[in-house]
This record gives C-alpha cells, sequence and structure tokens, in this order.
C-alpha cells in the first residue's frame, strides 16, 4: 500500500478546486527553477497566486488560459517576498519534472473535486 489509510471525512478535508491561469511569470529568486502564478478561482473563491515548479514542461504563454488542479485550503506559504496562496497539484514524470493534474473538459472555475 502507498500510504495509511484515512476516512472520507479527512479526504473532505482537502479542497480541491479547478482554477484558470490567468498570468504566468518567471520566478528567478525561487531557489529552483519555478512560475509564479495568477489563478481564477470563480467568484466564492477568487484570485490567488501560486509558486510551482513547472518549468520543464511548460512556457508561461502556455500555461496562461490552463485549468488546473489545485489545494485551495492549506496556510499560505512565503517564498522569498512572494506569497504562495495555494498548491497547484501535479505529478513527477520518469525524470523527476512536474505534469499539471488538470481537467479533462472545462469545468467552471471552483468547481471542487468530489
Amino acid at each position: 500500500m502507498a500510504s495509511s489509510l484515512l476516512t472520507w471525512a479527512e479526504f473532505e478535508r482537502v479542497d480541491l478546486r479547478v482554477g484558470t491561469i490567468r498570468e504566468a511569470h518567471p520566478f528567478p529568486e525561487a531557489h529552483r527553477s519555478a512560475y509564479q502564478l495568477l489563478i481564477d478561482f470563480g467568484p466564492e473563491i477568487g484570485l490567488k497566486k501560486s509558486s510551482a515548479q513547472i518549468t520543464h514542461h511548460y512556457s508561461p504563454d502556455g500555461l496562461v488560459g490552463r485549468q488546473v488542479v489545485a489545494v485551495v485550503n492549506f496556510p499560505p506559504k512565503q517564498i522569498g517576498k512572494f506569497r504562495s496562496e495555494v498548491l497547484v497539484t501535479g505529478f513527477a514524470d520518469a525524470d523527476g519534472h512536474i505534469v499539471l493534474a488538470s481537467v479533462a473538459s472545462p469545468v467552471p472555475n471552483g468547481s471542487r473535486l468530489i
């Protein structure tokens, strides 16, 4: 088994939502190559910032307009002068580079993973 079992109530505490990347910029101050993202999670959650180490497979221009899945209820993390508010999710490829988790078809921003 990959990890210990958790209860349904524990899973429900993780708030995974879909949002659309509105802006993506290089983040040269980060220790590892990363982008600063501005993500639209719809009217309930609004715009949130995230730092994401996804530079190997993605360019800033290619990220704008893309829907991503993020954890929106982690505490913010300060990365230098940048405050990351959500955790964008993904999987490591065979070489350890992150491939974004995404939806197969467009869904409304702010939709919760159920």
